[in-house]
């Protein structure tokens, strides 16, 4: 049935695919041009936005990189959503592609597209109209709606480049980028506040400032220090490995370890299931828009009642209040995090059949066992599945926990941005070896 829409995807426009190797040096110019490209469409406004918007996705804007007020408002979060409907179709057996194939594979690339482009129409339609994002005269409200759709389609676009030209994925870039800017800021800015006139804004400056002028407030660096004991235990889980010996059949004597990360599904099901989030409140507001609100009332911009309640960022001062409606949004995080993780092992072709095939086809057997790819699936049965659900929840408990703390750029963002950044320095690292010692090329490749 979804290869019926083959014939749409030959209109979206397309990045095209590189037709050779791409050098370091120009993946790197690429990675670096879309990244500057996506700070300027940060710094452009909306044309005629209603100075009282509010932010009501504050909590989850390090997760979709977007720019509140800005043409890319919408960040990722159409492009995430896109794979949430796409994972689960394709997980649960509804939609029947195999992913190893390579015309399956452009099938569901091109559906993802497609889709990631009506969820940008569907969220800047439900943002506008619901009012989360008011026009400032009825007049602009066709212009300011085709501001942000045009912002979001930009942002798909500037992912498909880096995800073929560049390094990483844009996703992961512009997560980083955005998470990154806010940590500096947030740190080390000198400029006045806007709410106390005369105070620096960032953290370590405001500190200096009260020692000049009264007693020193320590509570201001705990954001700082949040963020420092976030990145510690990031870092640490990252080099967390389970290492099953293997030799090369071909040579003797040739052995090695295949490491199996701690967080095997890395952090894709924290982004995908903040991207979950985002949508449950779209479509608050969107019922309750048309008069059933069945999923909870929305207000000024925020949640407050029903399903919408219960799944919105918890604060602090919430663990106080209401420590059920905190409790209850953990589990749910951390039980979405894990069926994420299990979701994005099976479709990315990491899960023990996937793995123990590649294997095997390059010649590797485990020490005391003949060399079949069914010793290898059922060794790595043993491994792979435990790590991911154990791998899932840490992550997600550890994103929820980690806003909790109130970390500058958000607990989930600094989770996300050291994970990201920790992969992008070893694809660089990778890349450049195989650039400086030409015959390895084909060994890594």
């Amino acid at each position: 049935m979804i290869e019926k829409l083959e014939p749409i995807f030959s209109l979206i426009p397309q990045v095209k695919s590189p037709d050779y190797r791409v050098p370091f040096r120009e993946k790197l110019k690429w990675t670096g041009i879309i990244l500057i490209l996506y700070f300027i469409l940060g710094i452009v406004a909306l044309y005629g936005l209603s100075p009282t918007a509010v932010d009501q996705f504050g909590g989850l804007r390090a997760v979709l990189a977007g720019s509140f007020g800005s043409i890319i408002t919408l960040g990722i979060g159409p492009i995430v959503s896109a794979s949430i409907i796409l994972q689960l179709l394709v997980g649960g057996k509804i939609i029947d592609l195999d992913l190893s194939q390579p015309r399956d594979k452009v099938i569901f690339q091109g559906t993802q597209k497609l889709l990631a482009i009506l969820f940008t129409i569907f969220e800047a339609a439900v943002l506008v109209l619901s009012g989360a994002l008011p026009p400032a005269d009825p007049s602009f409200t066709g212009i300011l709606l085709l501001q942000i759709i045009i912002g979001g389609v930009l942002i798909i676009f500037l992912d498909e480049v880096v995800s073929k030209w560049g390094f990483g994925s844009g996703v992961g870039l512009f997560i980083a980028a955005g998470v990154a800017q806010t940590i500096i800021v947030g740190t080390f800015n000198p400029l006045s506040s806007p709410t106390s006139p005369g105070v620096p804004a960032g953290a370590l400056p405001h500190f200096i400032y009260t020692l000049t002028t009264s007693s020193p407030d320590l509570s201001l660096l705990l954001p700082v220090f949040a963020v420092i004991v976030v990145f510690a235990v990031v870092v640490y889980a990252e080099s967390m490995r389970v290492e099953i010996p293997v030799s090369y059949g071909g040579v003797k004597g040739a052995r090695g370890k295949y490491p199996l990360r701690f967080i095997y599904a890395s952090n894709m099901p924290v982004i995908l299931t903040s991207a979950l989030l985002l949508n449950v409140q779209l479509f608050a507001e969107m019922f309750q828009k048309l008069g059933f609100p069945i999923l909870g009332t929305v207000s000024n911009g925020k949640a407050i009642s029903g399903l919408a309640l219960l799944l919105t960022y918890p604060t602090v001062s919430t663990i106080f209040t209401n420590p059920l409606e905190v409790i209850v949004f953990g589990i749910v995080f951390v039980a979405s995090c894990i069926l994420f993780a299990w979701l994005w092992v099976e479709l990315s072709g990491i899960g023990p059949k996937q793995v123990s095939k590649q294997l095997y086809q390059m010649g590797m057997q485990i020490p005391g066992f003949r060399s079949s790819r069914g010793h290898f699936e059922r060794i790595l049965q043993k491994y792979i599945p435990a790590i991911t659900i154990m791998g899932g929840a840490f992550v997600g408990f550890l994103a929820f926990g980690a806003d909790l703390t109130g970390a500058l750029g958000g607990g989930t963002g600094v989770l996300l941005t050291v994970g990201i950044v920790y992969r992008l320095y070893e694809e660089l690292a990778q890349e450049q070896m195989m650039d400086m010692h030409p015959m390895l090329r084909k060994f890594l490749e």
